[in-house]
């Protein structure tokens, strides 16, 4: 399997990315957002302050050249991911519905926090059971994820919503005021998924946790 990782001018969480990818036996490779994309078996929007989060998260790095060809292999039916930034930046791109705004208490939160698996009829949370509770890193100013309510009703439809935060217990705990304490979403056909947690960072016990190794291991069936 062959992973692109791109990286914006401000881009900080590529080569965690890399390695995560490396680390379950995928071969991964960086894409500077000027370059054309190859034929990647997924590509990669990964964490980071892309341009410095200049007017809003996302809202310049969706101008770069790369974005058009991302456009386009998602249209084709290509696997996306973007993690925290990146699914900031596939909202701007309008490849998945919604908005980013500031955390409720204007303040950025970094640690971990517990997840429910709200749909796993999809590639990326296969490996999951609908109900199970996993604990991944959180680190951002915009995870404040806003829908309308006629687009949400559709999502929760068509199982675009995929992840919630929650407590140890599965109860909704919403650390920065998403709608419905949304966490991650994906498109109606499923190929393009954005979740603000960082299963990245999960990959070792030793560091808090593992959970992350599931969450992608699901690229790989």
């Amino acid at each position: 399997m062959l992973v692109g990782v791109v990286v914006f001018p401000g881009t900080n969480c590529d080569r965690d990315t890399k390695w995560a990818f490396e680390k379950i036996g995928a071969k991964a490779e960086f894409i500077w957002h000027t370059d054309k994309l190859k034929n990647y078996d997924l590509v990669i929007l990964p964490g980071g302050f892309s341009y410095g989060d200049y007017l809003r998260s996302g809202a310049i790095a969706r101008f770069s050249p790369i974005m058009n060809d991302v456009t386009e292999y998602a249209k084709k039916g290509g696997f996306v991911l973007g993690i925290c930034n990146g699914f900031q930046i596939l909202l701007e791109s309008h490849l998945l519905p919604g908005a980013m705004t500031r955390n409720e208490n204007l303040h950025f939160i970094s640690k971990f926090h517990h997840l429910k698996i709200i749909n796993n009829e999809n590639k990326f949370l296969q490996n999951f059971e609908a109900g199970d509770i996993i604990n991944i890193p959180i680190a951002h100013a915009e995870g404040n994820y806003k829908v309308d309510s006629e687009t949400l009703k559709k999502m929760y439809d068509k199982g675009q919503v995929i992840l919630k935060y929650c407590d140890k217990d599965g109860k909704e705990l919403n650390p920065n005021g998403s709608d419905d304490s949304i966490a991650g979403i994906c498109n109606e056909n499923k190929n393009v998924f954005g979740l603000m947690p960082h299963p990245e960072r999960a990959m070792e016990s030793i560091l808090g946790g593992n959970d992350g190794i599931k969450m992608l291991e699901g690229f790989l069936k």
